[in-house]
Formats: C-alpha cells, sequence, structure tokens
C-alpha cells in the first residue's frame, strides 16, 4: 500500500467508524466533495496536508490522530 491508498482508506475507515457520507465530511470540514473524491480515487496522487488537516477538524481529531494508525506502519517506498 502506498501513502496516498493508505489516506484514503483512512479516511473512509473514520466515516465509517462514525457514519458520516463523504458528502457530509465535505460539509463539516469545508473541502468541497470533490477535493474528497479526487483524494478517495486515482485522481490526486497527493493528498494536501491542508485538505487532510480539514478533514481532521471536521471529524474533530488530530492529525496525530489521523496518521496514528496501523496503514501508515509499513508503507512501500516512495522514491523509486
Amino acid at each position: 500500500m502506498n501513502t496516498k491508498q493508505a489516506v484514503a482508506k483512512r479516511i473512509l475507515d473514520l466515516c465509517e467508524e462514525r457514519s458520516i457520507a463523504i458528502n457530509a465530511l465535505a460539509t463539516v470540514s469545508g473541502v468541497s466533495p470533490s477535493t474528497i473524491y479526487s483524494m478517495l480515487n486515482e485522481k490526486s496522487q497527493n493528498p494536501g496536508v491542508v485538505s487532510i488537516k480539514k478533514i481532521c477538524d471536521g471529524l474533530e481529531i488530530s492529525i496525530r490522530e489521523f496518521f496514528d494508525c496501523d496503514l501508515f506502519d509499513d508503507l512501500e517506498q516512495e522514491i523509486k
């Protein structure tokens, strides 16, 4: 799994845990739904840290909490 895939899965997992739809996440985060959907699919290979921070704010978690997940422990090497 690469970093982008881990970020997308983490967003989806957090939404599922909180029973919140992507559009509702966009509303509470102040991020456009299209930005979130591009982070979740192959459109965006580099999800921005500002967008991730806004999503964290909308979910009322810290960035540390966002990345404090097993998904980020064994990521693929990004430099090729």
